[in-house]
């Protein structure tokens, strides 16, 4: 037979039990076993969510292709058969298949200074990130032929195709440059793209203080259908005329290692400001 609980027992008994089921704040914060944890939580070896804020990677851009085609060659006047066979031009034309070029009074030739100038360009962009090709290794070799050059800038499918050359007209008051693209265009990238790179040399080298020709074309630039090199190009082209080699003032500044800089920093200057448009 069991004792009767004391009333003094019952009522602490009974405060204990009320606490027990009521619980303290605390308590109710804190999860009662670590069981009930949800079973989707995850494990301590899952790596952390990324952050929102981290910055996306930015695609990859292509590297810009530009090639350069510097006018003749050393080695053309020493084979006349092999420069004169005729090619194909373009437009259902036959043309020989390149020139000699000309020269200033003084003798200084045309494939000199469109070499020399084609290597200060070709520096100053790869300095910018761009890939440049040339059409020709050398300033000794002979052509490559017109319908030859045309195809190294449809194989590299250059984002823009820069051909170099001097004039050499007649008269001595001639002098500027002035930039050519095709037209009309027989092709998508002959049209719009072309005369926009056209553009875009003339400005930059016009607004290098470089004047624009007083014998052909209008405000430095001058439209032709009769380039072979052009014609031939599924790629933007143009060619850059950079001045008179008979005229004193321009044959001076093609003359000067200074003035062939001058001239290859605003055709560079024109190529990027292009190039930044397109891509």
């Amino acid at each position: 037979m069991s004792k009767p609980i004391r009333p003094a027992l019952l009522a602490a008994l009974g405060t204990t039990l009320l606490l027990s089921a009521c619980g303290t704040t605390a308590d109710k914060a804190a999860p009662s076993s670590p069981a009930a944890a949800p079973s989707t939580a995850p494990s301590s070896t899952s790596s952390p969510a990324p952050s929102s804020s981290a910055p996306p990677s930015a695609p990859r851009q292509p590297q810009r292709v530009v090639v350069l085609d510097p006018g003749h060659n050393g080695g053309n006047a020493e084979h006349p058969e092999q420069i004169n066979r005729k090619v194909p031009a373009g437009r259902g034309v036959l043309k020989a298949c390149n020139t000699t070029g000309t020269s200033t009074n003084a003798g200084y030739p045309e494939h000199a200074f469109t070499w020399d100038l084609a290597a200060k360009i070709r520096a100053s962009l790869a300095a910018k990130g761009v890939r440049v090709v040339l059409t020709r290794d050398s300033d000794s070799g002979v052509g490559p032929c017109v319908n030859e050059r045309a195809a190294v800038g449809n194989k590299a499918e250059a984002d823009a195709v820069v051909s170099l050359h001097a004039d050499g007209a007649n008269s001595a008051k001639a002098h500027g440059f002035h930039v050519s693209y095709p037209s009309p265009p027989l092709n998508a990238e002959q049209g719009e793209p072309s005369a926009q790179l056209a553009g875009s040399v003339r400005d930059a080298m016009r607004g290098d203080g470089l004047a624009t020709s007083t014998y052909l074309g209008e405000n430095g630039i001058y439209p032709r259908k009769d380039l072979g090199g052009l014609n031939l190009s599924t790629r933007p082209a143009v060619l850059v005329e950079c001045g008179n080699m008979r005229n004193t003032s321009d044959s001076a500044t093609f003359t000067s290692s200074a003035g062939r800089q001058h001239y290859a920093d605003a055709i560079t200057a024109g190529i990027l400001a292009y190039l930044d448009k397109e891509h």
